[in-house]
């Protein structure tokens, strides 16, 4: 099977493996606690339609009113701040559901608004983002040079492990300031964030929701809108470079695919990169860049003819001459051979070029 097929299959079998290990989890957390819940709020409920004489019909009146009265409890949802804030968490992908439009009008818009708005709100993340790890490549290679430092490149790694903590500051501290104006623990306050920034947006923890702050606090509005703003794009260059190093990851396995079956020459035999052994008399070179052992007249395989190409650079043979006088050191030199060396750095030897000829006649005469 294909190595990228398998690779595929695994991560099926690995997403779905680590959902069935969170079920487990989350039951064995949760389970217990949602049953002494429901049990104690129904016995609560009872307790007070008992005290009070109300009948179940009106009992359920009372709670479905109680549950649309929430949103509006928080203040003026649909003013021009609640209004933006709403808009940020339809186009960020959060959907708190904390305040849903009600109208026919409001419900068609907010369809045809998050349709454009979110790929268009994706890209500009994504962009951002990049810009974002450019400057602290930028930032990073200034600062090696000021230590003076001899390799003033930066890995994708170095990147990757500055954006999480900057990310991982961005929620610390936003936890808490929202710990310190919404009066939550400061752990609510975290998962918050972290909920928020991870676009998962459950609704169960929201900011601006009490004491009408959507109008009398602006600046903690203005706050907590440059908190999902900055926080998504840090967030976003962070998984740029998760996403470039998979690729990067993904390119290198299918040049190494590709490359499966290239021959390598050690003396008169072609070893292959997948284990087979092809002697000398058995070569037969498919394109006219695989080069004999004999390069003065190289032999190409076109339509079952031999072809005899003449090399025009007396320093490649020379290079080649060396190479089969001197052995396994010769195989090290042909893989860090650069064809493109000039002919001053090449030392040639007469006794090297008489030798290399000799090599060559025995090769001529043996094909």
């Amino acid at each position: 099977m294909d190595k990228q097929n398998v690779r595929t299959l695994s991560l099926i079998v690995c997403c779905f493996t680590y959902l069935l290990v969170g079920a487990a989890i989350f039951d064995a957390l949760e389970s217990e606690n949602e049953i002494k819940m429901r049990n104690a709020l129904t016995e609560r409920e009872m307790k007070i339609q008992a005290k009070y004489n109300i009948s179940r019909q009106d009992l359920e009146d009372i709670r479905r009113n109680m549950i649309r009265m929430v949103p509006y409890k928080a203040g003026t949802q649909w003013k021009f701040a609640g209004a933006f804030y709403f808009s940020l968490t339809v186009v960020a992908v959060i959907g708190y559901g904390h305040s849903t439009p009600q109208t026919v009008g409001g419900k068609i818009f907010c369809m045809f608004y998050a349709i454009s708005g979110i790929p268009l709100c994706i890209v500009m993340f994504q962009s951002v983002g990049e810009r974002l790890n450019i400057l602290l490549t930028y930032m990073l290679q200034k600062i090696k040079k000021c230590f003076r430092s001899k390799n003033t490149e930066v890995s994708q790694s170095s990147l990757l492990f500055i954006t999480f903590n900057i990310s991982s500051l961005i929620l610390t501290v936003g936890a808490a300031i929202f710990s310190h104006y919404e009066g939550w623990q400061y752990i609510d306050a975290f998962y918050y964030c972290f909920i928020t920034l991870t676009t998962i947006g459950f609704g169960d923890y929201v900011a601006l929701q009490r004491d009408n702050m959507l109008s009398r606090h602006p600046d903690y509005v203005a706050f907590s809108i440059i908190f999902i703003l900055f926080g998504l794009t840090v967030l976003s260059a962070a998984m740029n470079l998760l996403v470039l190093r998979f690729l990067t990851i993904n390119v290198v396995e299918e040049e190494y695919t590709e490359t499966e079956g290239t021959a390598i020459r050690v003396g008169d035999d072609v070893i292959t990169t997948n284990g087979m052994v092809v002697s000398a008399a058995q070569e037969a070179p498919d394109h006219s860049e695989r080069i004999s052992v004999c390069s003065c007249t190289c032999y190409t395989l076109r339509s079952g003819r031999f072809r005899r190409r003449i090399e025009s650079s007396d320093a490649r043979k020379a290079r080649k001459a060396s190479m089969l006088m001197s052995g396994a050191q010769a195989d090290a030199d042909e893989r860090t051979y650069k064809p493109y060396e000039t002919e001053e750095r090449i030392s040639l030897a007469e006794e090297n070029i008489t030798q290399w000829r000799d090599v060559c006649d025995r090769k001529r005469a043996s094909i």
